[in-house]
C-alpha cells in the first residue's frame, strides 16, 4: 500500500473517541449563553439604550450616537465578563463564508498603560481592508477602502475570546460588497408588500416576516484519510475514484442508527451550536453513505441566514476535534447522493397568521390563496432569477442528476390546492356568479384545512414545493449562503405582491368590489402561471419534453444560468425595489462568473497534478512488474508464454492505453486553460471553461478509474471510495 495512504489508515486506527460534556443538563439552561440578545441588554443597558436598541429592530428606526455609546458600554461590559478580549465587525462578503478582523478591547490611558475601551462608534462602523474581496470591478486593488455597519437586528454573539458583532460590507461609494446588505433591503420590500396586500382582509396587521428554515446535508470523512486525498483538501470533492462495491443501493444508511463516533460530534455539534442560540432540532442520517443532515427549528430570515454560516463553520471546528473533516460540498463523490440545503420559506404577520397556512373561514382562505398564487406567479415570472441564484459550480453537479431538483424550475402544490386553483380558474367573476355557484365556491374555499390535512405529499423532484404552510425551495446547495437565494426569492415575490395591488386597486377604482376584484385578478394569474405548476416526477424524460412545450426553461450551463441576473426583467426587479442598482448587479454577475472560473481552473491543475504524479507513476510501476513477469514466464517456458500470460499480456495494453489517454487529455486541458486564460471577458472566460476546460475532468477521470481496478490494491496512491465512505 502507498506510504502516505497506509500511514493514514495507521492514523485512523490510533483514533480515540471523543469524551463530550454539556454545559448543563438542560439545554434551555445554556442556551443563547455566548448571545446578547433581549434579556442581556435589558440587565446591561439603560432603559433609553435599550428601547433604543428594540425600536431599531422591531421598527428599522435609527439608533442616536449618544445611545449606541450606551450600547457598546453595556455590550462590553458583557463580552468581558464571558472571556471576550477582542471584538470583530461580522460580515459576509462575496465568497463562500464570512470575514472578520479582530481588535483588542483596549486603548491607551494617561498613565502610559491600557484601558478596556469599546464606543459607539467603533460598534456602528468600521473600515476594514475591501481591495482583495470580490467586487466585479466596483473596487480597484488600489481603492481599500470599505465599510462595516453594525446590523442591530441580528444579535452580537460570542466566538472564543472573540465578540461577533453581525454588520454589512459596503463601498466607499456605498455599492454593496456583501449578501447581507441586499438581503436586508429585499426583507424591507416584501414586508412592505406584502403588509398592504393583508390589508385587503386585516387592517391589524402593519408588520411581515420572511421566516427561513434550512436543511444542512453534510458529508464526514475521517481527517487521516482526508489529508491523504489532495483533490478532497484543495477543492472539495473527489475528482476520481471508482465507485465501492457497495453504496447507498440497500438504503440502510438513511435514518439508520447514528455511529458512536458521529453521535458524539453531533451532541458537540449542538451543544455550541446552543450557545450561540441557534435552535438545532433534527439530526439524522442521510441517504448517502457518511452523509448526515442538521435542521433548525424556523426563524426570522436574516437571523436564519447568520445562524446557517455560523453552523457551517462550525461544522468545520468541531468535526476536527472528533478526527473528521465536513465536506459541505454539492457532489464530493461520483455516483452516489450529494447535499443540498433546503431552504423552508414563509411569511408571517405580527397578528400571529402564517400567510402559507390556511385558515378557519372562506376570508382567511383566500387570504392564503392569494399569497400562494402570487408566489407562484412570481416563480413562474422570475425562473431564470431563481436557478441563476442557486446555481453554481459545486450545485451544477447534482441539478438535473436524478437526486435533487432538476435545472427547469417548476412548483409543486399537490392535488388538493391544484384542484381549488383550477375551481377559480373555471368560475366566472363573484359579480356574475348565481348564489348557488358563489355559496358553493366559497365552501369549497372554507374546506382548505380539512382537504390539506394528510393529503399533500412532498414532491422531491419539485425545486419549488408547496409543503402544508411553507414552500420549500430545495434547489440550494449545501456550501451556499442561504442569502443569494433569499435575496431572488424575496424580491420576486415583494415584486408580484406590489403588481397584484396594483391590479386589485385598478379595478377598485372602477366600481369592482373588493372582494370580486381580487377574485378576478387571482382568476387571471392562475391561467398565466399555469405552465409552472407540476406535481409529477421531475426526473423523467417526458417532462423534459413537457416542460419545452410549457415554455420553461432548462438551463445547466453555469455561465448561461447567470444570464438570469442580467435579464431587463431581473434588472427592472432590483432597480424597482431598491436591492441592486445596475453597477451593482453587474458587480456582482462578474464575481459569480470569476468564482465558476476559478474553481474549474483549480479542479483542472489539482486533477492534472494528480494524474501526473501519483497515477501515471503507479501505473507505470505496477505495469513494469507485470512486464517483469512476463519476461521471466518467456524465458522459463519458451513459446508458450503466450499462452500463460495472455491476461497479463492484456492488462499491460490496456494500461498503455489508459496512460497515453490520461497524458495527452491532461496536455490537452493544460491547452485549453492557456487558451481560455487569454480571454478579458468574464463571461466569456467562464463559457470557455464550461466548454473546453471542464469536459476534460470527466474524461481524465473515466480512465483513472479504470486504472483503479486493475492496478494492486497495495500500490494504489490514495484511499478508495470503499475506505472514506465507510470509515466512520
Amino acid at each position: 500500500m502507498a506510504t502516505f495512504r497506509l500511514a493514514a489508515f495507521e492514523k485512523l486506527l490510533e483514533r480515540k473517541p471523543v469524551e463530550v460534556k454539556r454545559e448543563a443538563d438542560l439545554t434551555s439552561d445554556f442556551y443563547g449563553m455566548l448571545v446578547f440578545d433581549r434579556p442581556k441588554m435589558k440587565k446591561y443597558l439603560s432603559k433609553d439604550s435599550y428601547d433604543a436598541v428594540i425600536d431599531a429592530i422591531d421598527n428599522g428606526t435609527t439608533i442616536d450616537r449618544k445611545l449606541a455609546d450606551g450600547v457598546a458600554t453595556g455590550m462590553k461590559a458583557w463580552a468581558l465578563e464571558n472571556g471576550a478580549t477582542h471584538y470583530t465587525h461580522w460580515f459576509q462578503p462575496l465568497t463562500d463564508g464570512t470575514a472578520e478582523k479582530h481588535d483588542a478591547f483596549i486603548d491607551h490611558n494617561d498613565m502610559g498603560g491600557v484601558v478596556e475601551a469599546f464606543s459607539g462608534k467603533l460598534l456602528a462602523q468600521q473600515e476594514p481592508d475591501a481591495s482583495s474581496f470580490p467586487s466585479g470591478g466596483l473596487r480597484q486593488t488600489f481603492e481599500a477602502r470599505g465599510y462595516t455597519a453594525w446590523d442591530v437586528s441580528s444579535p452580537a454573539f460570542i466566538v472564543g475570546q472573540t465578540l461577533c458583532i453581525p454588520t454589512i460590507f459596503i463601498s466607499y461609494t456605498g455599492e454593496a460588497l456583501d449578501y447581507k446588505a441586499p438581503l436586508l433591503k429585499s426583507l424591507n420590500a416584501i414586508d412592505k408588500a406584502a403588509v398592504a396586500v393583508c390589508q385587503y382582509f386585516d387592517k391589524n396587521v402593519t408588520k411581515v416576516w420572511a421566516n427561513l428554515g434550512w436543511e444542512q446535508e453534510y458529508f464526514l470523512v475521517d481527517e487521516a484519510l482526508y489529508q491523504a486525498r489532495p483533490d478532497l483538501c484543495l477543492t472539495g470533492r473527489t475528482l476520481m475514484g471508482h465507485s465501492s462495491s457497495k453504496d447507498q443501493q440497500l438504503d440502510d444508511h438513511y435514518f439508520g442508527s447514528i455511529p458512536e463516533r458521529v453521535g458524539n460530534f453531533m451532541i458537540e455539534l449542538e451543544n455550541e451550536a446552543y450557545k450561540l442560540g441557534i435552535p438545532c432540532k433534527t439530526r439524522h442520517n442521510e441517504v448517502a453513505p457518511n452523509q448526515y443532515e442538521l435542521a433548525p427549528i424556523y426563524e426570522e430570515c436574516n437571523l436564519a441566514i447568520d445562524h446557517n454560516l455560523m453552523v457551517m463553520d462550525l461544522l468545520g471546528k468541531v468535526a476536527r476535534k472528533h478526527g473528521f473533516r465536513c465536506l459541505l460540498h454539492e457532489k464530493p463523490f461520483a455516483g452516489i447522493n450529494g447535499s443540498g440545503k433546503h431552504n423552508n420559506w414563509s411569511l408571517s404577520t405580527n397578528t400571529g397568521v402564517v400567510l402559507y397556512a390556511p385558515g378557519k373561514n372562506p376570508k382567511e382562505n383566500m387570504q392564503f390563496l392569494t399569497f400562494v398564487v402570487n408566489a407562484i406567479m412570481a416563480v413562474y415570472k422570475h425562473q431564470d432569477l431563481l436557478r441563476a441564484s442557486i446555481l453554481n459550480a459545486s450545485n451544477s453537479h447534482r441539478l438535473g442528476a436524478n437526486e435533487a431538483p432538476p435545472a427547469i424550475m417548476s412548483a409543486f402544490l399537490g392535488t388538493e390546492v391544484n384542484k381549488m386553483l383550477d375551481l377559480i380558474e373555471q368560475s366566472v367573476s363573484e359579480k356574475n356568479m348565481s348564489p348557488e355557484a358563489k355559496t358553493s365556491l366559497k365552501l369549497n374555499i372554507g374546506r382548505i384545512p380539512e382537504i390539506l390535512l394528510d393529503n399533500t405529499d412532498r414532491n422531491r423532484t419539485s425545486p419549488f414545493a408547496f409543503t402544508g404552510n411553507r414552500f420549500e425551495f430545495r434547489a440550494v446547495g449545501s456550501s451556499a449562503n442561504c442569502a443569494s437565494a433569499m435575496i431572488a426569492l424575496n424580491s420576486a415575490v415583494a415584486n408580484q405582491l406590489i403588481d397584484f395591488k396594483i391590479e386589485v386597486d385598478a379595478l377598485i377604482k372602477k366600481g369592482v368590489k373588493k372582494d370580486d376584484a381580487i377574485f378576478q385578478v387571482l382568476k387571471k394569474y392562475i391561467g398565466i402561471c399555469k405552465p409552472i405548476r407540476f406535481d409529477g416526477n421531475g426526473y423523467s424524460e417526458e417532462w423534459l419534453a413537457e416542460a419545452a412545450k410549457r415554455g420553461l426553461s432548462n438551463i445547466t450551463s453555469v455561465p448561461e444560468a447567470l444570464k438570469g441576473y442580467q435579464t431587463d426583467s431581473t434588472k427592472e426587479l432590483f432597480a424597482k425595489l431598491g436591492i441592486f442598482d445596475e453597477k451593482e448587479l453587474e458587480g456582482r454577475i462578474e464575481v459569480e462568473y470569476e468564482k465558476y472560473m476559478k474553481k474549474i481552473q483549480i479542479e483542472a491543475r489539482v486533477l492534472g497534478d494528480l494524474a501526473l504524479n501519483h497515477i501515471v507513476p503507479t501505473a507505470v510501476k505496477y505495469q513494469s512488474l507485470l512486464i517483469e513477469n512476463v519476461k521471466g514466464l518467456k524465458e522459463i517456458f519458451g513459446d508458450e508464454y503466450k499462452t500463460l500470460a495472455g491476461n497479463r499480456l492484456e492488462i499491460i495494453r490496456e494500461i498503455s492505453e489508459h496512460i497515453s489517454a490520461i497524458k495527452n487529455k491532461v496536455k490537452a486541458m493544460i491547452e485549453a486553460r492557456k487558451v481560455a486564460n487569454k480571454i478579458e471577458d468574464a463571461h466569456e472566460i467562464a463559457v470557455a471553461y464550461d466548454r473546453n476546460v471542464r469536459p476534460f475532468l470527466n474524461d481524465i477521470r473515466t480512465h483513472i478509474d479504470k486504472l483503479e481496478l486493475i492496478i494492486d490494491d497495495e500500490m494504489w496512491p490514495l484511499p478508495k471510495y470503499r475506505e472514506l465512505l465507510f470509515n466512520r
